[in-house]
């Protein structure tokens, strides 16, 4: 999708309808065979000034019985104004080239995100969100989304509906600085691509 006109004004128009709180109703990674998330939230914010796109997002672990909610941010700009459905990672921690695209959005109910990671001598790494603005897409809504993926290399086989029920309300940690864990976690968190 492109906006009309290329100016940052238009673009932050188009991009401030992105905004806000969604759930994570299906989720997809090149290097994942098993669905190893659920209870993902996702809350996006534009910096006014600039046109950096930051998300904030809470998971768990499948196989967590305490179901402890996680926290992640990424945080992207946007290269061109004219295209403003095309996000650049922003972090040097990041090695290489981590793109993010809007392939499709109503902004009121529903959107579909494809991240593509590439960095040199490392096979390229894909993942892919259907974003639900309540934690339920009707199926035909989840059918049309889906049915544009596999044009993208995407494994349909192996994008799996994420559960979105018993979870741990995120409204805290989203807005504040987690508690610090006595034990922390150290497995990666769902947009930070392996290294190898």
């Amino acid at each position: 999708p492109k906006s009309r006109s290329t100016s940052p004004i238009a673009t932050q128009c188009y991009v401030m309808q992105m905004m806000g709180h969604w759930y994570v109703v299906q989720y997809y990674a090149s290097s994942e065979e098993d669905l190893a998330y659920k209870c993902m939230r996702a809350v996006f914010s534009m910096n006014h000034q600039t046109t950096e796109v930051s998300l904030n997002f809470t998971y768990s672990y499948t196989d967590d019985p305490d179901r402890e909610l996680l926290v992640g941010n990424i945080t992207w700009v946007i290269p061109d104004p004219a295209h403003p459905a095309h996000w650049v990672h922003a972090e040097e921690s990041y090695e290489g080239i981590y793109n993010t695209y809007v392939l499709d959005s109503n902004y009121s109910s529903w959107s579909l995100l494809l991240h593509c990671a590439e960095k040199s001598k490392s096979p390229r790494y894909l993942s892919s969100f259907i974003m639900s603005r309540t934690s339920k897409l009707p199926p035909n809504v989840i059918s049309f989304l889906r049915d544009k993926l596999p044009r993208y290399d995407i494994d349909m086989e192996y994008m799996f509906p994420m559960l979105q029920t018993g979870c741990n309300a995120p409204e805290q940690l989203l807005h504040y600085a987690p508690p610090r864990k006595k034990h922390p976690n150290k497995r990666r968190h769902p947009l930070k691509h392996p290294h190898h």
